[in-house]
C-alpha cells in the first residue's frame, strides 16, 4: 500500500473534528470507501473531497446518515439528467436551421 494514496481515518477525523464512528457509518451506507490494513482504517486520497462534501452536508444542514444517502443519490441523478439534457440539446442543434 502506497502511503501517499491513503490517509489514516483517525487523522482525517481529528482534522475535521468528527467522530470515527461517523466515518464508519458512511462506510456502512457505501457513501465512501475505506481500506482496512492491520486493524487500521484508511481513506483513499481520491475519496477525500467526497468525504469533505458529505461532512459539510452533515454539519451545515444537520442531515443524518440516512438523509445523506438520499441527498447524494438525488444529486447524482440530477447530474446525470443535466448531462442527458446537454446531449439532447446538442442533438437538437444539428436539426435547427
Amino acid at each position: 500500500m502506497d502511503s501517499r494514496e491513503y490517509i489514516p481515518v483517525k487523522i482525517f477525523c481529528e482534522y475535521h473534528h468528527i467522530e470515527v464512528s461517523f466515518i464508519s457509518s458512511l462506510r456502512e451506507y457505501n457513501l465512501i470507501e475505506i481500506i482496512s490494513v492491520e486493524k487500521e482504517d484508511f481513506l483513499p486520497v481520491s475519496q477525500v473531497s467526497e468525504a469533505e462534501r458529505i461532512i459539510r452536508l452533515h454539519n451545515e444542514l444537520n442531515i443524518n446518515t440516512e438523509g445523506l444517502d438520499a441527498v447524494l443519490h438525488l444529486l447524482q441523478k440530477m447530474r446525470d439528467m443535466q448531462g442527458e439534457i446537454a446531449q439532447l440539446r446538442n442533438r437538437l442543434r444539428f436539426y435547427e436551421p
